[in-house]
């Protein structure tokens, strides 16, 4: 089928790429409404009445891949002589990562922002007794997954429970096995909305405040 050639419908007329794209949005919508959804009304049961994280419009990302490079610019600075400066941006080491299906749906997958915290949950590592974090642990003031480097047992528990049960955003590091690629929300500041070209991401309140989780994503 040429790419310009018309599919079928009820009334309408789309092309190749936009009927495509549709459907690979409406299966990703199902998933989405399913994961996030829920993951909405876990923050209210919880007695989080909202939850500002990164959401993602499929319908005009390009898969320019232009949120890794920041992301990644802002989560690996470079020293030079003892001062720190934005790093070179290699998407590799991106907390976020832009995953492309053929033809042309992209994905941007970043840390789901979970009330239960499953990649927390299965950190074998005991409770430390004055504030009950394990190595892994959400932060107070953000609410983003950080890890005690120092505690850390290296044994990818995280990341099989993430991958298992949410996004799979989290990538062990093949030496140590310590969990890397962690959503930071660069400190309530994320770089991957500020520097999207085409406005496909944004930086919203969830719960029972604010928008859906899922309802932000497709608009």
């Amino acid at each position: 089928m040429d790419e310009k050639e018309s599919v079928p419908g009820e009334g309408m007329n789309l092309t190749r790429r936009d009927f495509l794209k549709g459907v690979g949005i409406g299966g990703g919508a199902l998933v989405l409404f399913g994961q996030f959804g829920v993951h909405s009304a876990a923050w209210a049961l919880s007695g989080e009445p909202a939850l500002k994280m990164v959401l993602v419009d499929y319908a005009k990302c390009t898969g320019c891949r232009t949120c890794e490079t920041a992301c990644s610019s802002r989560n690996r600075p470079a020293s030079v002589g003892g001062k720190e400066f934005p790093g070179l941006g290699n998407p590799r080491y991106a907390n976020i990562r832009v995953h492309g299906f053929n033809p042309d749906v992209d994905v941007p997958v970043v840390c789901a922002m979970c009330a239960d915290t499953p990649c927390v949950q299965a950190c074998p590592v005991e409770p430390e007794p004055k504030t009950g974090r394990r190595a892994l642990y959400r932060d107070p003031a953000t609410r983003t997954i950080r890890n005690d480097v120092d505690r850390c047992l290296g044994c990818r528990s995280c990341a099989g429970a993430c991958a298992a049960k949410r996004t799979g955003t989290i990538t062990p590091n093949p030496e140590t096995g310590k969990p890397e690629r962690i959503c930071t929300l660069c400190g309530g500041d994320p770089q991957c909305v500020k520097r999207c070209p085409f406005g496909a991401m944004s930086y919203s309140r969830s719960g029972v405040t604010g928008n859906s989780t899922a309802s932000g994503l497709i608009k």
